[in-house]
């Protein structure tokens, strides 16, 4: 049965627009971006098809472009479609931490943070520039690496703080692991930044490492 003959209190659309969003299931979601099903299933079929076959939203938001393409019901322009969606994402988190803005929400710098590095499959090292009275200047993905880690090198970021100015910083990086515990050499690399960036009076506010689902900060674990 289609879509469109369903009881209107069950419709995605209509769904979302009584009750809002947060009412809607994930497939329910997926299948108003979906739009349309294949021969014999609807939209809300699709969705749930796909969701069953990458194990959830996440794992179809991060599928390979080719095979995302080559899936019947998706192709190019959904994939194109999707990677917008997303990117409007991670800039309404970052709408919080335009250049002058003070950072006075710490969820939003995390929220932030995790939605730059967590999906990447290598590990990133970045920095958020803070002025003097921690307002953002910049936020830049500095070092990449493989799975394992990034080499980051204390002279670059010194002298990324000192091109942007900054009197402050705030550190983070992923882990791929997807487990965000800090490790000996993440201590040990936090240690030196900020043994370097005092040489330049620009102090480390804190050290954000991500992991899939959960965002360890030093500050709050005392490590700074």
């Amino acid at each position: 049965m289609p879509i469109s003959d369903w009881p209107a209190q069950e419709r995605p659309r209509e769904k979302l627009l009584a009750r809002g969003p947060q009412a809607l299931s994930d497939a329910e979601l997926l299948a108003i971006f979906l739009r349309t099903g294949t021969r014999g299933h609807t939209a809300v079929d699709l969705a749930r098809d796909l969701l069953g076959e990458y194990g959830g939203l996440r794992g179809l938001l991060e599928a390979p472009r080719n095979a995302f393409c080559e899936r019947p019901g998706l192709g190019p322009a959904k994939y194109v479609q999707l990677q917008a969606v997303l990117e409007m994402g991670r800039r309404h988190l970052g709408e919080n931490l335009h250049r002058g803005d003070t950072l006075s929400d710490p969820d939003a710098t995390r929220q932030y943070l995790a939605a730059r590095l967590r999906d990447h499959p290598y590990e990133v090292f970045a920095c958020l520039f803070l002025d003097n009275r921690h307002r953002v200047i910049a936020f830049e993905e500095l070092f990449t690496g493989t799975i394992n880690g990034a080499s980051v090198h204390p002279r670059e970021v010194v002298r990324q703080a000192l091109h942007h100015n900054a009197a402050a910083l705030i550190l983070a990086h992923n882990h791929p692991s997807g487990v965000a515990e800090p490790s000996a050499a993440d201590r040990q690399l936090t240690g030196r930044l900020r043994e370097a960036l005092g040489l330049v009076d620009v102090r480390v506010l804190d050290h954000f490492v991500i992991g899939d689902g959960e965002t360890v900060s030093f500050a709050e674990r005392g490590l700074l």
